[in-house]
């Protein structure tokens, strides 16, 4: 099997999952496009532990960890798998990287990992495994130690799983509520943002990346708290060394919610 690429996907709301808008079809179209995975990696930041927790429940429960939204979303149930010795073998190749983990046999899928994946694979029939992101992440440095956790993930490609780091390019809910307010009004920074990343990732620049708090545009703006964009730098270290970034959408919701979506290819020199 050819070295899956890793993804990068912003989830929005959880009313995704019913609401698919331009990037539901695209992920459809990516999960027909991509050789079947042996199982899904998802890391999401509605999940965080002290340490990197990884989940190994046979059948992983589908979590609603949101509240105030449509009925019919709490009746919504992502059914797919969970692959426990997978997940044994991601917490020795983690311990092996001196990053501590451990397995979570109870652990569920939260929505940051279902809501995106009943369109990448909306049959459920792909085993799917949640590792949580490290606490640690959210201080300084905190991009390099995702970037580091992907790393230590990607060998996973060679072996046809496919890793999925699902966030949000842009992420700051009180601007989200006076767009509103303000009937519906935009903020220039979100696409400048965002176009700076692309810039960024075509160039592989992962130093600039890394730095991006103090070079970005408007980064504390766009990323107040950062946990929604750590999963972009774990899926840029998961596919591994001179990965080639292909952003396969772009598009902002709601004013202010930048939704860009990458794969990260395997370099040629990578490429089996």
């Amino acid at each position: 099997m050819s070295r899956m690429p890793s993804i990068f996907l912003s989830h929005g709301a959880p009313t995704f999952a019913v609401e698919p808008g331009r990037l539901g079809p695209l992920l459809l179209a990516l999960g027909a496009r991509l050789p079947r995975p042996k199982a899904v990696v998802v890391i999401s930041p509605h999940w965080m532990t002290r340490e990197v927790a990884v989940s190994a429940a046979e059948r992983p429960e589908t979590i609603h960890d949101f509240g105030g939204f449509p009925a019919a979303l709490y009746d919504l149930r992502y059914m797919a798998s969970g692959a426990p010795m997978l997940a044994s073998q991601i917490v020795a190749a983690l311990r092996d990287a001196e990053i501590p983990a451990t397995l979570d046999a109870r652990r569920g899928l939260d929505h940051g990992a279902w809501v995106p994946l009943m369109h990448l694979y909306p049959q459920a029939n792909v085993p799917v495994v949640q590792v949580s992101m490290p606490v640690a992440t959210m201080h300084d440095g905190g991009g390099a130690r995702a970037w580091a956790l992907g790393q230590a993930l990607a060998p996973l490609a060679d072996e046809g799983v496919l890793i999925v780091g699902s966030g949000s390019l842009t992420h700051n809910l009180r601007d989200f509520q006076n767009a509103f307010h303000d009937g519906g009004t935009g903020f220039g920074y979100v696409r400048a943002f965002a176009d700076w990343f692309a810039n960024h990732l075509a160039a592989g620049d992962v130093d600039a990346l890394l730095d991006y708090r103090r070079r970005a545009p408007e980064a504390a703006r766009a990323q107040p708290s950062e946990e929604h964009l750590l999963p972009l730098f774990v899926a840029l270290g998961a596919g591994g060394p001179g990965a080639q970034a292909r952003r396969f959408h772009s598009g902002i919701d709601d004013y202010v919610i930048a939704m860009d979506a990458y794969a990260f290819h395997p370099s040629p020199g990578e490429r089996q």
